[in-house]
């Protein structure tokens, strides 16, 4: 009687202690507010990291390529149900978050007999201007964390994503300290590649306050770059339709990726 429930929470503890493992090596994301929109960025070698979900609405995820596209076809179907049963405007990420996702990794992070999602993600949605924007961190046990309206008092206006938790509290640090949602689209981009700098960096490489210096961090993301290429995405604002999302490429995303 007593040990049934000893050994589930064993396993779950096991399970979560794996499930960070094999989290571990992935990219950084970061999204913060601008004032023309949200702004996602990465770095990454090849997989695709960031999407776009529905009109307002973008996605950031990092761990198992198949349990992310598994994931992501889950929120674009139930929203693009909740877009046609109602309307586009009836579209929540509240409601997408709390009322779908987050029983759906519950229930699979719980059931020790079958396989968990191995993803952490990192959701968004555009307002009309940056008090509006809601940020949504969504771990792989269902487990979120809101920065946004309703959060509290004054939320901030980002939010971020690494393989620890210790990393994306110092991103979110150096995002505390160095964030306005004002911005520029470009302050926005330096301020984001930093982030994901600091979460990037192994944790011998950081400083003793726990932040490195700028010139440390630019030093990490030409030495990254090397290898690896820049990836970001915007919501913006306004626009003719509805559909916010549009993926930086190009020469674009080369001039703001500058370091």
């Amino acid at each position: 009687m007593i040990e049934e429930p000893y050994r589930w929470v064993e396993a779950i503890a096991n399970r979560r202690e794996y499930i960070e493992t094999q989290l571990a090596p992935g990219s950084p994301i970061a999204a913060l507010s601008y004032r023309d929109g949200i702004l996602f960025v990465t770095v990454g070698r090849a997989r695709q990291k960031l999407f776009e979900i529905y009109d307002r609405i973008a996605l950031g995820a990092i761990g198992h390529p198949g349990d992310i596209e598994r994931l992501r076809m889950a929120a674009i179907e139930l929203a693009s149900t909740e877009g046609f049963t109602r309307s586009a405007a009836d579209v929540s990420l509240r409601r997408l978050a709390f009322y779908s996702l987050s029983p759906l990794l519950k229930t699979a992070f719980e059931q020790v007999y079958g396989a968990p999602y191995l993803a952490r993600m990192i959701f968004a949605e555009v307002g009309a201007t940056p008090e509006d924007d809601l940020f949504l961190r969504v771990e792989y046990d269902g487990a979120i964390v809101a920065n946004g309206p309703a959060a509290d008092s004054n939320p901030p206006r980002f939010s971020a994503i690494a393989g620890t938790p210790g990393a994306a509290a110092l991103m979110e640090d150096l995002l505390r300290r160095d964030h306005d949602p004002a911005c520029t689209l470009n302050r926005a981009m330096k301020l984001a590649l930093d982030a994901w700098s600091v979460g990037s960096m192994p944790a011998t490489e950081e400083g003793e306050s726990g932040i490195p210096s700028a010139e440390t961090l630019r030093q990490r993301r030409v030495e990254e770059l090397k290898s690896a290429t820049v990836e970001a995405g915007v919501l913006e604002r306004s626009g003719p339709g509805g559909i916010r999302y549009r993926a930086l490429t190009g020469d674009e995303l080369k001039e703001l990726a500058a370091a």
